[in-house]
């Protein structure tokens, strides 16, 4: 049987929509009904273990059954999918990590504020001039405030959240890789962003499966 390989799964390993679309044909629930059973087969064929924390697995299972998700699919998932906990106590992580972490943080933080900053001008100057010509408060909520609020909030996300780190499971997966010596698999920016920051191995979400149908081609 072959060395063992470990995977660290994140939750958009089973939902991203570019996955969907190569193993669903757009469908959820096909899709990662057939992605564990690729896990399945390179589990019992190849040696190959596909783990996820708890935190994310729960994430998983709360997303999917949302998504009125088979039974079936579920216990697949029960039954290869390796749920363990980081060991957040002895598992190391660079310092310098750390300050990067930070650093990047208030980064974000100043853009955060400067984009707050900027809705509300704007917003406010709008306002104002539709106020000047009489326009109804009705009208000028609307059209100015209600759209502020929708931009501001898209704006904000972009600046605070992409590509970093913004959630426990998000932390979980690459603390679990980290112990384990294991890939990361994922369609989140931030995740891979500090995935190669850590030196872990990434792999993204839409080419998982094709990497475990090209170890599964030449096995057989």
């Amino acid at each position: 049987m072959p060395a063992k390989q470990r995977f660290v799964l994140d939750t958009t390993a089973f939902t991203d929509n570019q996955l969907r679309d190569c193993l669903g044909d757009g469908d959820l629930n096909t899709s990662v009904h057939n992605m564990l059973n690729l896990i399945a087969k390179s589990r019992i064929k190849l040696n190959i273990s596909c783990h996820m924390p708890p935190i994310t697995y729960k994430e998983f299972s709360d997303y999917m059954a949302r998504y009125d998700c088979p039974e079936e699919t579920m216990i697949q998932a029960e039954t290869w999918i390796v749920k363990k906990s980081p060991n957040r106590y002895d598992t190391k992580i660079p310092s310098e990590i750390f300050y990067e972490y930070v650093h990047d943080m208030r980064e974000r933080m100043n853009k955060g504020m400067k984009t707050s900053e900027s809705a509300i001008w704007e917003s406010s100057i709008e306002s104002m001039v539709m106020i000047a010509r009489g326009e109804e408060k009705n009208k000028v909520e609307m059209e100015i405030i209600g759209k502020a609020i929708k931009d501001f909030r898209k704006k904000y996300r972009a600046a605070l959240r992409k590509g970093t780190l913004d959630s426990a499971p998000d932390l979980d997966v690459l603390l679990l890789a980290k112990e384990l010596g294991a890939g990361v698999v994922a369609a989140d920016e931030g995740i891979k962003v500090w995935a190669e920051r850590l030196g872990l191995r990434f792999l993204n979400a839409s080419s998982f499966p094709n990497m475990l149908k090209q170890y599964l081609k030449y096995y057989e």
